[in-house]
């Protein structure tokens, strides 16, 4: 048995159980059994533990809190237990090891760091020394398909706590996270006339033809320069080759650095019009995930662990990045820090890896900063 509380590979022994257990964010009965060994964790701890029971498809969220500094703001901690993974891809892509790398189905994004969350928090409790803040952990269930179950909780919680970390994956390198874009998603609802498009082509009134306008209209709304992006990632429409379509459809997601850019572009999106006679053009959707602008208290929370980091013998760069997560919902109001996760590659993807030797440093960067922050 290792004397060393950060070994990288008990540490990385207790990811793979998380890692083995696949949680697709439409499998609510996956993540729920997850959610069990993970409460199972926190039993023996000076922690109570709430798990809220999921909805709308979704599993269920577990929330631990140090039985220490409850009265007053403290640490909140936020990871989720949900992957973009089908069931069964862990037969395409199982945990195994090569070299400095494991692999597996949200071992990055983000089962490494929840995992690290997790055993830095049971450090803490094992020294029996009290740290001066209360520290709160949400495990939510559906942070991959834009936390709709979990906003609230994530939000009311948020504006309880002093200080806010994320243990989403660290970027190119070990990088931590003081900025995302803003995402919105959007639907298109088009309605047209159908006709047979050989016989009488001008009674129709064709929706894929004006949603083809509709995408010119959304493409020319990106603007790289200013860090904004318009993409038409889904879209449906018409019954048959010959007949001139009656209904359209598309879904569309937006990025934004700031607030005042939110505000120009989702009314932008929303007034969209038919420019044609004899069809109808509805657009809902909005904002859901405000920008995360990195303000004077956030970048206070990156220089204490910037120190931390330097004290452990690694530098910490931060960096911004266009990939919303939970860290979006607080950053607005409570210091946030994301990105404390592993480091690795491959997110989302079939070669989704992890770097082993980050486990270590990235695990005893969060115990410092439970440790320190008050």
């Amino acid at each position: 048995m290792s004397s060393n509380p950060f070994d990288p590979n008990a540490i990385l022994d207790g990811i793979r159980r998380w890692v083995e257990i696949e949680t697709p964010t439409e499998a609510p009965e996956q993540v729920n059994k997850l959610a069990t060994l993970v409460a199972d964790g926190y039993r023996d701890l000076p922690a109570t533990l709430e798990r809220v029971p999921g909805k709308d498809g979704c599993g269920d969220h577990l929330v631990a809190r140090s039985s220490w500094g409850q009265e007053q703001p403290g640490i909140l901690v936020l990871s989720h237990l949900d992957t973009v993974h089908p069931l069964g891809f862990i037969a395409r892509l199982p945990f195994r090891t090569e070299g400095d790398i494991a692999f597996g189905p949200g071992i990055y994004d983000m089962k490494g760091g929840a995992y690290l969350a997790f055993h830095a928090f049971r450090e803490i409790c094992r020294n029996g020394a009290q740290p001066p803040l209360g520290i709160t952990q949400i495990f939510t269930s559906d942070e991959e398909i834009g936390s709709p179950t979990s906003r609230a909780l994530i939000e009311a919680e948020g504006q309880r706590a002093k200080y806010v970390l994320v243990t989403e994956p660290a970027r190119d390198g070990g990088k931590i996270v003081t900025g995302r874009k803003g995402v919105g998603r959007f639907e298109v609802f088009i309605k047209g006339t159908p006709a047979h498009a050989g016989s009488r082509p001008e009674d129709g009134r064709s929706a894929i033809r004006e949603l083809a306008n509709m995408i010119q209209a959304l493409e020319a709304m990106n603007d790289p320069k200013r860090g904004i992006t318009v993409n038409v990632g889904v879209v449906r429409g018409g019954t048959r080759p010959n007949v001139i379509a009656e209904e359209a459809y598309a879904e569309v997601d937006l990025r934004v650095p700031s607030f005042t850019d939110a505000e120009e572009l989702v009314a932008k999106i929303l007034s969209l019009r038919s420019r044609s006679e004899g069809l109808s053009v509805d657009v809902i959707g909005d904002l859901n995930r405000p920008p995360y602008e990195k303000n004077n208290a956030g970048a206070a929370l990156f220089e204490h662990a910037r120190q931390l980091a330097a004290d452990l013998g690694f530098d910490l760069v931060d960096t911004y990045t266009g990939g919303g997560s939970d860290g979006n919902f607080t950053a607005p109001h409570t210091a946030t820090l994301d990105g404390l996760g592993v480091d690795g590659k491959g997110a989302h993807t079939h070669f989704e890896q992890m770097y082993i030797s980050s486990i270590e440093p990235r695990a005893r960067l969060l115990y410092g900063l439970y440790q320190t922050l008050r």
